[in-house]
């Protein structure tokens, strides 16, 4: 069985970013997961109990989980990638294997496209990478509209994010994504939403010219489109696949490290 995970907090360009641990003297090359926007860590706890053979590093993306003291209200994309970079550098891990859903995807993407030479190989889960139409952005300005009422709005959430089927299999899902959205201001929610879905550039050519091996796991039910050149595999359910497809998702991080199990 792995040790608890310990808790750290790391300074970086975009603010106080806290790390989540668990410490393993090994010559494998460590993992880092990465969740997505309303999620926090615990989005992997499936994941990383069974990752029992090299360090594991889970993260608080900005304003999220323990991630409080956010500096840089002017941050990007780009900004988060450099983000993961510090951190990486602070932990002193030169390459590590890196595995994201959404928000952490496109976070990663954007570091293995500048600097490849950190990354042994990338996961990325239900990945948008599409610049937002008009059409998303009326969508999510009606939608924060409803931000006051926080139950109703999560429940929408809840029902746009997670395959239909799979929200009715597994109603306690809801509760998941209600415990991590309890911890987000409405101003949070906002310019979250703002700066990874709204004012995301469109991330296309990164894909095309990506020079670290990577795989793409994407729902069957889920609203963003399948990456260009990239192997896909498709799961059952929506965009949370981490929660719903959890052990599909681990079978996808096995693959990354340790590629004789395929």
């Amino acid at each position: 069985m792995s040790n608890p995970a310990q808790t750290t907090f790391i300074q970086t360009n975009i603010g106080k970013i806290a790390i989540h641990k668990t410490e393993l003297t090994s010559d494998k090359l460590p993992v880092i997961l990465l969740h997505g926007v309303y999620f926090d860590h615990h989005l992997w706890d499936e994941q990383v109990k069974h990752i029992d053979d090299r360090t594991v590093v889970t993260i608080d993306m900005p304003f999220h989980g323990e991630s409080r003291e956010i500096t840089k209200l002017d941050w990007s994309l780009n900004d988060c990638a450099d983000m993961l970079l510090e951190i990486l550098d602070n932990l002193q891990i030169p390459r590590v294997i890196a595995i994201g859903h959404s928000w952490g995807s496109m976070t990663i993407l954007r570091a293995a496209y500048k600097h490849p030479e950190r990354f042994e190989g990338i996961g990325l889960c239900n990945m948008p990478f599409e610049a937002a139409s008009p059409k998303q952005i009326r969508m999510f300005k009606l939608q924060h509209t409803l931000l006051f009422f926080r139950k109703f709005y999560t429940k929408q959430a809840a029902k746009s994010l997670f395959g239909k089927s799979t929200l009715k299999e597994n109603p306690h899902l809801h509760d998941h994504l209600q415990r991590s959205m309890n911890k987000l201001k409405i101003d949070d929610i906002k310019r979250t939403d703002k700066k990874v879905i709204l004012d995301a550039e469109d991330a296309t050519t990164m894909i095309l010219n990506l020079k670290v091996k990577a795989i793409v796991l994407k729902g069957k039910e889920d609203y963003v489109p399948t990456p260009p050149k990239i192997q896909t595999i498709f799961v059952s359910g929506g965009h949370i696949s981490p929660l719903e497809e959890g052990l599909k998702v681990f079978d996808l991080i096995r693959t990354l490290i340790d590629p004789k199990a395929q």
